[in-house]
């Protein structure tokens, strides 16, 4: 299993990113996976899921805000950043069962 994260950067309050996910090693078209991220300090948080069939769940504090999606002919998992907040700073990882990739940090200041 391999996954690599990207899209992360320096971005201003109100702000968006989208953040992408190349995966290889299984069968990424028949896998639920996951958005986690860690905040300085803090312990990893789930962000959002989508299942295999392109169902979607999402954490409160992005719900309305982020929108998860994939594309099972790039093998690639996505996440739409869209009105970002300071307390979105921090490291976001994909994740498939207990499998994540190295990260990508998103800074979200003015």
């Amino acid at each position: 299993v391999q996954l690599v994260e990207s899209g992360g950067g320096l971005v201003q309050p109100g702000g968006s990113l989208r953040l992408s996910c190349a995966a290889s090693g299984f069968t990424f078209s028949s896998s639920g996976m996951s958005w986690v991220r860690q905040a300085p300090g803090k312990g990893l948080e789930w962000v959002s899921s989508i299942s295999s069939s392109g169902n979607s769940a999402y954490a409160d504090s992005v719900k309305g805000r982020f929108t998860i999606s994939r594309d099972n002919a790039k093998n690639t998992l996505y996440l739409q950043m869209n009105s970002l907040k300071p307390e979105d700073t921090a490291v976001y990882y994909c994740r498939r069962d207990t499998s994540r990739g190295q990260g990508t940090q998103v800074t979200v200041s003015s």
